[in-house]
């Protein structure tokens, strides 16, 4: 197993305040066998020469600049670039637990090739718990995360010798779900491991928790990249509301 290698993908727009951090969170993984393959966004903070210092000491991690496209088209680049037998997603203002890998790979082989884990939902500063761990479900499907994405994007975990290297739809939000989509169209499941392997930072200006915001890009995900009814739209739009309502009261 220590002969495969894990390409990690992470989109970086102005997050001088965090990216080190991440950073350091993947060089403590206990599996040391990764590539981590970062696109900054057009940055016009201090993000890129914060990266490069640590280039300087870790060959590991790799640096490529796009001009500002959002987060969809800066994951899609540093995917482009895997070499890696498997995929993994951090953003870079998250942190991964050192055991984050090494639980993957071990979990991952029972498996059709997709795993995702719990995470801790942390202040973005303290990072002391603001909300409890969200443990994620044993298993889901492709209709299971139409109603909710219980997948996160700092969790997901992917084969892609087994499933292939695909990349996210370049929609304005929601690109990740379109991903898991993709897979879980060829695959019965994905499956959860119920230990938090990862801490997500919640932050005060974060669209993801505004779903009031996200109604109509919501809509558009699903009349227009997934291609749903009018009604299977509405049915899916109200199941999501609803757990949208849960996941952060």
């Amino acid at each position: 197993m220590d002969s495969k290698l894990v390409s990690i993908i992470t989109p970086c727009y102005n997050s001088e305040r965090f990216i080190a951090e991440t950073i350091q969170s993947v060089q403590k993984q206990t599996y040391p066998n990764w590539e981590m393959l970062i696109t900054d966004d057009g940055s016009t903070d201090n993000s890129v020469e914060i990266i490069k210092t640590f280039i300087k000491n870790d060959g590991r991690i790799k640096l490529f600049e796009i001009k500002n496209a959002g987060p969809g088209v800066a994951r899609n680049n540093s995917i482009k670039h895997v070499k890696g037998n498997y995929m993994a997603f951090i953003d870079s203002d998250d942190l991964w637990f050192p055991e984050f890998l090494s639980t993957s790979l071990k979990t991952i082989g029972a498996t059709e090739g997709f795993v995702f884990s719990s995470y801790k939902r942390c202040d973005e500063i303290t990072l002391k718990p603001v909300h409890e761990d969200f443990i994620v479900p044993d298993k889901v499907n492709y209709h299971d995360i139409l109603k909710t994405n219980s997948i996160s994007c700092l969790t997901a975990f992917i084969d892609i010798e087994k499933l292939g290297k695909k990349r996210m739809p370049e929609v304005r939000y929601r690109q990740d779900m379109g991903l898991w989509l993709r897979y879980l169209k060829e695959i019965d499941y994905a499956e959860g491991i119920k230990i938090p392997l990862a801490i997500y930072r919640i932050r005060n200006n974060s669209h993801s928790r505004n779903k009031w915001e996200l109604l109509k890009p919501q809509w558009y995900f699903y009349r227009h990249v997934e291609h749903q009814s009018f009604m299977k739209a509405v049915y899916y739009m109200a199941i999501w509301a609803y757990y949208g309502y849960r996941k952060y009261r």
